[in-house]
């Protein structure tokens, strides 16, 4: 019996008074995971002169960049779900369809190559948005509530998602489902802590920080692919989006593991925790009478 639902909003669209055109909630949704990954990159890199321009401008360039890479990734992995006419069906992002594949290489990529053209370390940069990324990524997942998309099997679990008759097809009226997309925005949120928790205890050898969070999110992704009902490609029994996140998990664990320890030099805690954790400030000694000495 359910106790509880988790509603659908009857339309992905805002109204605009007078002849202004339309506003699409998925766009507002990206907008915001935006800003929010612009702000705490802001916060992890420093307030050097200069910081917030060049900030700026990888966000520009690595943002269109990674929206025409997340576009390209779900074309060709998703042709047929692609709307008709297919010439104008590509440009409808507000429709959904981003792949977070094709957006996360792409984006780094441009955001690579203004980092290197401004004389700064990519490595650490990648380090510095990782974090970012991973809450934008969570914050991006509500778009699919606002389009009715990317929910899972159907459940009566209390926290279940009601999903109109215009968006399901293929089940019966009034089934109800996992709302996988929630699911993976809570990971990603964890995730976010996580790795700000690491990198305040724990000195580590850039990008050993972009390496845990594609693994973070990678290993939650491969396990909720099992539980999304959306069309997908097949291969072996297992979706395409699967098979993608197992492989870049173990590379990024792999990567992790071998980046960190290729010197044989363990990661070491930062100074004032590794003070703490031996009891706290060494007093300095006392001097001693010279007629003790």
């Amino acid at each position: 019996m359910l106790l509880a639902t988790i509603p659908s909003p009857a339309s992905g669209e805002f109204d605009l008074p007078g002849p202004l055109p339309a506003v699409h909630a998925y766009g507002l949704t990206l907008l915001a995971a935006i800003v929010a990954a612009i702000l705490l990159t802001s916060w992890r890199w420093g307030r050097r002169p200069g910081d917030t321009d060049l900030i700026l401008r990888v966000a520009v360039w690595g943002v269109a960049a990674g929206i025409v890479g997340a576009r390209l990734y779900h074309v060709v992995t998703s042709w047929d779900d692609v709307p008709d006419p297919k010439w104008r069906g590509v440009l409808e992002v507000w429709e959904g369809g981003l792949g977070i594949w094709g957006g996360i290489l792409f984006g780094v990529l441009a955001g690579a190559i203004v980092i290197k053209r401004s004389g700064g370390s990519v490595l650490r940069a990648m380090d510095a948005v990782a974090p970012g990324l991973l809450l934008a990524q969570a914050i991006g997942r509500l778009g699919n509530w606002w389009n009715q998309e990317l929910y899972g099997r159907p459940t009566d679990l209390p926290w279940a998602l009601e999903i109109d008759d215009a968006h399901n097809q293929d089940f019966a009226p009034g089934t109800t489902f996992h709302p996988t997309f929630a699911y993976e925005a809570l990971w990603n949120l964890v995730g976010v802590g996580v790795l700000l928790l690491i990198d305040r205890r724990w000195r580590l050898r850039p990008p050993a920080l972009f390496a845990l969070y594609v693994a973070w999110y990678t290993f939650g992704r491969f396990l909720l692919e099992h539980l999304r009902v959306d069309p997908s490609t097949v291969f072996w029994g297992m979706r395409l989006n699967a098979w993608v996140a197992l492989v870049v998990f173990i590379a990024s664990s792999l990567f992790f593991i071998w980046w960190q320890l290729y010197d044989r030099r363990l990661p070491t805690l930062r100074p004032g925790r590794r003070r703490r954790r031996e009891g706290g400030e060494k007093r300095p000694a006392m001097a001693v009478p010279r007629s003790r000495r």
